[in-house]
């Protein structure tokens, strides 16, 4: 499984995705993996997901699989995301 943070590093909320990874990270010793959509990948990746709101989180299983999303603000809590792994 996979946990995907989707947000625009210039822009009002990049601060608080920002902080909440350093926290994710400091509290479960795992890295989220974040994805620009203003970059070509990130652009396929929305597309393929129908993201269209900043930020957004989406945790996939291994073979691409939503499992779950949250979008928008505010952020879901660490222990909902650490979950999907």
């Amino acid at each position: 499984m996979r946990t995907v943070v989707v947000y625009k590093t210039e822009s009002d909320h990049a601060r608080e995705v920002s902080d909440y990874l350093r926290d994710f990270h400091r509290q479960t010793g795992r890295e989220l993996e974040g994805v620009n959509p203003d970059t070509r990948d990130g652009e396929t990746f929305c597309r393929a997901y129908d993201i269209v709101e900043y930020p957004t989180l989406i945790a996939l299983s291994d073979d691409g699989r939503m499992l779950n999303i949250w979008r928008g603000r505010p952020l879901p809590t660490i222990n909902e995301v650490s979950y999907y792994g």
